[in-house]
């Protein structure tokens, strides 16, 4: 004789295990969406709110960090954040701190 309460006892298991499943798997660990950010070069140039062409001379000039597939441009939100941090100027109070820590390390 079927025993129909343990079938569906099986399947809710099964799909309790799925659910998990895709649960976890739809959860992104902390700070990946800022590194797995993928930018077109429409987003981009809203992004760093520059132009198109602006955009594109950068990309010619070997500036900005770039993934070209198939006549296309991406590019990864991390790399464009690094890009942009490269040409920051430190404030006063970090260049006192370095100069502080070369100092005591001569001594």
């Amino acid at each position: 004789m079927i025993d129909f309460e343990k079938i569906q006892a099986s399947v809710d298991s099964i799909l309790d295990m799925m659910s998990a499943l895709t649960n976890e798997r739809n959860a992104t660990p902390p700070n990946s969406e800022q590194s797995d950010a993928i930018f077109t070069v429409d987003q981009l140039a809203e992004f760093l709110d520059l132009s198109k062409p602006s955009i594109y001379a950068k990309i010619s000039n070997g500036e900005l960090p770039v993934i070209k597939k198939q006549k296309r441009c991406y590019f990864f939100k991390a790399d464009i954040i690094d890009y942009l941090r490269k040409d920051r100027v430190k404030p006063n109070y970090e260049i006192e701190e370095q100069v502080s820590q070369i100092i005591k390390g001569k001594s």
